[in-house]
Parts: structure tokens; C-alpha cells; sequence
């Protein structure tokens, strides 16, 4: 039976497939993803190396019948199972072709790809970080005091990145890609916090208050 600790978080799974949380959720519901690749035991997981299986289904929808897609899953799934967590360099040593009569199909670049971005994701996981004496726990930009989300807003109201490197001196280009990044994978719960305090390296671009109008009575 296939370990959580060893797997992704359904968000965590949809970055890496790049594929919506539905399609994540659909995977597993419908059973697109053969067992063993996926828990819904606290939680659902999926191992990294059912994101390619999962990126293939959806990204080849409008060239393969679902019948030909399953085929292609059931053949490759038992290789790829073995390589639980997308190891690179036993990935690019293996044949991902699945042939089936006339049909030849070449998942290779499915996995080249999920394993980009699980690189990625492990980027993103690696810049964060969590200190109860820092802003009260929130996760911050790892040596800094930086909240992720709060980048991450950013990056989502698609400020531009010169913009968001004045407010925040200390970051560069790929930390704000991997701050958005980490953002997706792991969506913030409840309401924003209120903090008045300035992250480290902030500044006020403008401090302009507009007055709330009046209901109509």
C-alpha cells in the first residue's frame, strides 16, 4: 500500500500534472489512476509518478479515445510504478513507448516534463519556511521575513516582477516564481490574517486611504 508521507497533497499533485484540482479528484474517483498510486486514507495523495499518468490522460483528450488513454496507463503504470518518487536519472535510462497494435504512444515527455516540476515543487518547498516566533508562524520566505502569500497575492493581481522586486529588495525573479508556486500547491485557509508589521526589506510604494461611500438608505 502506497504511503502518504511518500505521496502529494491533491494540490500539490495538480501543480505537478499541471492539471486542475478537478482532474486530480477525477483521477482518483473514476479510478483513471490504477491502484497503488493513490490514497484517500486522511486525505488525498497521489505518489509523483502518478502526475504523469495523470498530465497524459488530460493533455492527450483531444487525440486519444479514453479507451486508448487507459490502455497507455495500464501498460506504462507498471513500470513507472517502481520509480515512486520520479527519480531523473532512472527516469531518462527507461522506455516510456506503449504500443498497441498500430498505435504507438511515447509518454516520455509527460514524464520529462512532471519531473521538471516536482523538481520545481521541491524548490519551492525548500525556500519556505515556518518559525512560531516569526509573524506568528505564517510561512515566510526562508532568511527573511517575507510572507509567501503575500508575494504570491502579488504575482496573482499579475503585478509586474519589477514591481514586486521593489517591494521586496531581497528576493529575485525565482524566488517569486517559487513563492506563487508554493502558493498553488498549498492554498491558504480562512481569512488573511491582519498584520500591521512591514516583512523585512518592504517599503510603502503609497499610503492612500479612499473613504468607503455611504449605502443608500
Amino acid at each position: 500500500m502506497a504511503i502518504a508521507a511518500d505521496m502529494l497533497k491533491a494540490t500539490e499533485a495538480a501543480v505537478v500534472a499541471h492539471v486542475p484540482l478537478r482532474d486530480v479528484n477525477r483521477a482518483i474517483d473514476e479510478r483513471i489512476l490504477p491502484d497503488g498510486f493513490f490514497t484517500v486514507e486522511g486525505g488525498r495523495h497521489v505518489l509523483p509518478s502518478g502526475c504523469t499518468l495523470i498530465s497524459f490522460y488530460f493533455a492527450s483528450a483531444n487525440h486519444l479515445t479514453s479507451e486508448g488513454r487507459l490502455f497507455a496507463i495500464r501498460e506504462a503504470g507498471a513500470r513507472l510504478h517502481k520509480f515512486r518518487n520520479l527519480d531523473p536519472t532512472a527516469l531518462i535510462k527507461e522506455d516510456w513507448m506503449v504500443q498497441d497494435d498500430f498505435l504507438t504512444i511515447d509518454l516520455a515527455p509527460f514524464v520529462r516534463r512532471t519531473t521538471e516540476r516536482m523538481d520545481r515543487l521541491a524548490a519551492a518547498r525548500a525556500l519556505v519556511t515556518t518559525d512560531p516566533d516569526v509573524l506568528g508562524g505564517r510561512p515566510v520566505i526562508r532568511g527573511t521575513r517575507i510572507p509567501v502569500y503575500d508575494v504570491a497575492a502579488s504575482v496573482a493581481a499579475e503585478l509586474p516582477t519589477d514591481r514586486i522586486l521593489a517591494a521586496y529588495p531581497a528576493l529575485d525573479a525565482d524566488k517569486i516564481e517559487l513563492a506563487a508556486l508554493y502558493a498553488k500547491a498549498n492554498p491558504a485557509r480562512g481569512r488573511p490574517r491582519l498584520n500591521d508589521e512591514l516583512p523585512e526589506g518592504a517599503f510603502i510604494i503609497a499610503d492612500r486611504r479612499v473613504p468607503r461611500g455611504r449605502k443608500a438608505g
